[in-house]
């Protein structure tokens, strides 16, 4: 992304930032108390914004970081479906089998590698990064 334009998104962030500081003060110290004064969700959200500015615009900067977390929404989403389909399942062992599987799958797919050769290789034995017919 050109340079001028990291610094037009960064200056509307600090903007947005300042609006929204304005419309959430943080609460005053008392006198005579000690410790931290709790602040409402709303003004810590906008502190760990303020304070981790660099990191939330890291996809500004950096290609390999991506603009959103879908993909971490997607890898929940398997899992949740078959809870409400089924309800649940039937046994530990079921669960963590389907867990495994789902990650092993969503893991592949992020590498780019072929999902179904990654599950061929799978089933008889070996893993996707052995050869077919080697088993570890």
């Amino acid at each position: 992304m050109p340079t001028g334009n990291v610094e037009r998104l960064r200056t509307r962030y600090d903007t947005i930032l300042s609006t929204a500081e304005a419309g959430n003060p943080p609460r005053p110290c008392r006198p005579g108390t000690r410790g931290r004064i709790k602040q409402s969700p709303a003004g810590n959200l906008i502190r760990r914004l303020r304070e981790h500015r660099n990191e939330v615009l890291r996809f500004l900067t950096d290609l390999r970081v991506p603009g959103d977390n879908n993909p971490a929404e997607r890898d929940l989403r398997m899992p949740k479906l078959q809870q409400k389909v089924s309800g649940c399942f039937r046994s530990d062992t079921g669960g963590d089998a389907f867990a495994i599987l789902r990650s092993c799958l969503s893991t592949r797919r992020k590498q780019s590698d072929d999902i179904f050769n990654s599950l061929v290789l799978t089933f008889p034995g070996a893993t996707p990064s052995t050869p077919i017919g080697v088993a570890e």
